[in-house]
């Protein structure tokens, strides 16, 4: 059964994150997010939709976020900074407004999708725009965080992924046990390794060397939610896929502006998760994302940004292939609401609709023609 709560993630698990008990949070209600079954899309397996785009800012980087500039309001800082393909932007963008701080976002010029560049505007960010990839805007910020007085809130931040683990534990109470394997994209390899951590914790196992800030006995936080932890599956866009490619790739491309990343910062320890859980990772051409972020709406009402798509085409034909196994449980996170990226969605759909006379009679012929 789903677990509703009006608390914000940090009060909901605050025994199972590295903070203290009277540490105020910076929350805007994060987490809590639903697991989807879809029973159409492949009816061999039990296949799950966890839906981060319905956090407040319309994506997963919430969870580690509120973490994050909770942590640096309670150290006094004043400004906030992350370089960001977007998402990443608008939540640093609404928490430092939360907290009353200023958040510094560093965008690949022309290289974000228009949703996400609103959100960021409108929560007061302070923009800068450079003419580069986000690899070289995170370069660029850890360069800068070590003379400037600013905190880093990417994912290289130890506490962002402590909140992101957060995931893994509402997936547990959710099915009552850990899904047979969790499937999601990867972009900066942050989350697959949160993830992981995360079902690391629930299962009660001595830590895992993906979590290389590690607060202590992580097994001791909180009492045992789960026996066995997930085989952990990424998806890379063919045109940004270092994990495949062996290497970073130095220009990446892909419609999946969210996953657009060709040296991620989480590199060994999503690694280290590959060989701990016995996953693996692979590929996707753009037409396959957009086609399974098509079929997620049109077929299961469901409307996720292109990256978060990838984990459900990679899952399905993985399922197909019998890679996945008949009878599995599985879980797909779906890391962004679609209306981050509306040009994506119209330039698949370029047909709006009729254009009829407003009489009863034209608009009768026009439904009639699809009935």
């Amino acid at each position: 059964m789903a677990f509703f709560t009006t608390e914000g993630l940090i009060d909901r698990y605050r025994q199972r994150l590295p903070i203290g008990a009277n540490t105020p949070a910076v929350t805007l209600r994060e987490g809590s997010t639903p697991l989807i079954r879809l029973a159409k899309l492949a009816p061999s397996v039990a296949l799950y939709a966890k839906y981060e785009g319905l956090n407040p800012t319309g994506s997963f980087k919430d969870r580690g976020m509120t973490m994050a500039v909770t942590k640096a309001a309670e150290d006094g800082a004043k400004a906030v900074i992350c370089a960001s393909t977007g998402n990443t932007s608008a939540s640093a963008a609404a928490y430092a407004a939360r907290a009353g701080m200023t958040a510094f976002v560093l965008i690949p010029e022309g290289k974000i999708a228009r949703g996400k560049l609103a959100q960021a505007m409108m929560h007061g960010a302070k923009i800068i725009q450079i003419r580069g990839n986000f690899d070289d805007g995170m370069q660029l910020v850890k360069e800068l965080a070590e003379t400037l007085p600013v905190t880093i809130v990417n994912s290289i931040n130890p506490y962002r992924l402590q909140g992101q683990k957060t995931a893994a534990f509402e997936i547990v109470e959710d099915l009552g046990r850990a899904p047979d394997y969790h499937c999601l994209p990867v972009g900066n390899a942050g989350n697959i390794t949160a993830h992981w951590i995360g079902y690391t914790e629930a299962a009660g196992v001595q830590g895992t060397k993906a979590c290389l800030h590690c607060h202590g006995d992580c097994s001791q936080m909180g009492i045992k939610l789960c026996d066995e932890r997930p085989v952990m599956v990424g998806y890379q866009a063919s045109g940004s896929a270092p994990f495949l490619r062996g290497e970073p790739v130095k220009s990446p491309d892909t419609v999946a502006t969210a996953i657009r990343i060709g040296n991620p910062q989480s590199w060994d320890p999503a690694l280290v998760v590959q060989e701990e859980s016995g996953g693996w990772f692979d590929e996707l051409s753009d037409d396959e994302i957009l086609a399974a972020q098509k079929r997620l709406a049109a077929e299961e009402g469901v409307f996720c940004e292109p990256a978060s798509a990838a984990s459900v085409a990679g899952a399905l034909r993985d399922i197909e292939a019998g890679k996945i196994k008949a009878g599995s449980t599985v879980v797909c996170t779906l890391t962004g609401h679609g209306l981050k990226d509306p040009d994506t969605a119209m330039a698949q759909t370029p047909d709006v609709g009729s254009l009829v006379d407003a009489t009863r009679e034209a608009v009768e012929d026009a439904l009639s023609a699809h009935l």
